[in-house]
């Protein structure tokens, strides 16, 4: 076999160039995969950068009708829904005028809503831990067909008992009342629910330890299940603010329109005149509606999402 000749072998050999075949194959597939990577790569970094485009998007989406409502607050009267730049002067005013109206009182609905909210949410947060307590640890009778009876109501649309309600509390001599207003609602089947999900993972050895060592009901109720549930608890307590602070309809309802404990939703829709609406004020004082949901949802976030996971899962 002559020095020119092609030393061509089987793979693994050398060309007289050189080059070893089974490692020029290993090279060759090396760098197919390095190719692939970089362009499975490359397809990551393009997804994720059309997915946060899209979540900032729709974040922008749901933040415009806030933005617009702080813009129109601080614009001139006449200029509410106007494309202008034309602001009041000084550029608060709108909102120190919500205080001071005198044919608005923003403040006294301000406090009736806070009190309202504040107050049915602690007690329905309470009463739900209780009952979820009773239904997750405690054994009695038709339990389990009690608590889906009650699990069904969330089936029944809040108008159908409308009515009922509403003459038991005319009876009950309650309008224009806070009991006719906080009571009706401070039973939360749902909130029941989530705490009920949330105790049954709590061990009955601990219960069973406090027992022994003499504890009375009401101790193991606050020493043990309120601090081993409080995510879900805070949950409920906002769900139920939430609630309390928005609602409208029952709280327009119960009172007549000259009483003096309407609430925020129903004195800013008094607010609208029936020929001229004052949008400026209006919508200050929206904006100031809205500062104690945002004060405590940022204050209680963690346990707010710490409660939902733990009281809709069953471990």
């Amino acid at each position: 076999m002559g020095n020119d000749e092609l030393w061509l072998r089987r793979r693994g050999e050398l060309y007289p160039f050189g080059y070893n075949i089974g490692n020029l194959a290993c090279q060759c597939e090396s760098n197919e995969e390095k190719t692939l990577m970089d362009v499975a790569k490359i397809r990551e970094k393009l997804n994720k950068t059309l997915l946060m485009m899209a979540l900032i998007l729709g974040a922008l989406l749901m933040l415009f009708p806030f933005f617009w409502m702080l813009f129109v607050a601080v614009k001139a009267e006449g200029h509410g829904f106007k494309l202008d730049f034309v602001f009041a002067q000084p550029l608060f005013k709108n909102f120190t005028a919500v205080w001071t109206n005198e044919s608005f009182p923003f403040s006294r609905f301000f406090i009736n809503s806070l009190f309202v909210a504040t107050s049915g949410s602690l007690m329905t947060a309470l009463f739900c831990s209780m009952g979820a307590y009773v239904f997750a640890k405690k054994n009695f009778i038709f339990k389990e067909t009690l608590f889906w009876m009650l699990l069904s109501t969330l089936m029944i649309p809040g108008m159908m008992y409308m009515v009922p309600q509403f003459a038991i509390v005319t009876k009950l001599g309650w309008i224009n009342t806070y009991r006719g207003m906080i009571i009706p609602h401070v039973a939360n089947i749902f909130g029941l629910f989530l705490l009920r999900q949330h105790m049954e993972t709590i061990p009955d050895a601990l219960i069973s330890s406090a027992e022994i060592d003499g504890a009375s009901e009401w101790q193991i109720f606050k020493n043990i299940i309120v601090p081993l549930s409080m995510p879900v608890i805070t949950t409920v307590f906002l769900l139920s603010f939430l609630f309390q602070w928005t609602n409208f309809l029952w709280q327009l309802v119960v009172n007549t329109p000259d009483s003096l404990k309407l609430t925020l939703p129903v004195g800013l829709a008094l607010f609208r005149g029936q020929y001229a609406t004052q949008w400026t004020l209006l919508m200050a004082a929206s904006a100031f509606s809205i500062i104690p949901i945002a004060v405590l949802f940022l204050a209680l976030q963690r346990f707010f999402i710490e409660g939902l996971t733990a009281g809709a899962v069953k471990e």
